[in-house]
């Protein structure tokens, strides 16, 4: 045996190859990716209503384009200023969280290892396998305070973007995404200036958005594209119907019906 082989797993590749079935395709990874798919949902919805609302009202395109952009951008300051500050929390809660589980293992390290060990045996593991599984971890403290902040779903302090990071994504997600609805009352000015043509536009273009966005966050999630758009397509419906409607009531009670 060369002395690159692992002593444990002689036969890998072969077993590998004979193994059963099509291998299950991955979702994409990364927190930056999460941080764009959804702050640019949130967007979309969120600026298709703001569109449905003022349109319902029979306000003109000259109201949708400023009231649409300034809402876009104050929104997207916030959901990026949000997104920095939650992540900051966690990674401070990450690290407070290390240094209680430091002073743990190395305080009360008989109480870890038998917190280890009924944990590996309430998983399946035997007696015995467990036990040895444990008496290893205990050699190496590092990993021992790895496993236990595994199991209580804590991050590690070093892993994950950087918080500010994800809160300048976030934003500019949301700038981008949040602006394909208004967008449509732009294209079609030197074709149209009927504000119900341009609000027919702003409809299509948040359905191919929502379509796109859904179909990334099936693919983030491994879920079924179709449901996933589907879903997305729907939500987007929703949230725009209920806008209009409230729109066009609140014309009639306050009186601006031509």
């Amino acid at each position: 045996m060369d002395g690159k082989s692992s002593p444990f797993l002689p036969d890998a590749a072969a077993t590998e190859m004979n193994s059963g079935g099509e291998r299950p395709s991955e979702p994409w990874k990364g927190e930056l990716v999460k941080s764009i798919v959804y702050a640019g949902l949130d967007a979309i919805i969120t600026s298709f209503s703001l569109i449905s609302s003022i349109s319902a009202g029979r306000l003109s395109s000259v109201d949708v384009l400023v009231l649409g952009f300034a809402n876009l951008v104050a929104d997207g300051i916030s959901m990026g200023f949000g997104d920095y500050v939650s992540s900051n929390t966690e990674q401070d809660v990450a690290v407070k969280e290390r240094l209680v589980t430091e002073w743990e293992v190395t305080n009360r390290r008989r109480c870890q290892e038998q917190a280890l060990l009924d944990r590996y045996q309430a998983l399946g593991m035997n007696i015995d396998d467990a036990t040895t599984v444990v008496n290893i971890f205990s050699k190496y403290e590092d990993i021992m305070v790895d496993e236990k902040m595994v199991q209580t779903g804590t991050l590690s302090p070093v892993d994950g973007e950087k918080p500010w990071k994800k809160g300048l994504i976030t934003f500019g997600a949301f700038l981008v995404f949040g602006s394909a609805p208004i967008l449509a009352f732009i294209i079609l000015i030197p074709f149209t200036h009927n504000d119900t043509h341009k609000f027919i536009g702003a409809c299509i273009l948040s359905a191919l958005s929502l379509a796109a966005l859904g179909v990334a966050k099936a693919k983030i999630a491994g879920q079924n594209y179709a449901l996933s758009a589907a879903g997305t397509l729907f939500n987007g419906a929703l949230a725009g119907f209920a806008a209009y409607a409230i729109g066009w009531v609140l014309r009639d009670v306050a009186g601006l019906e031509d």
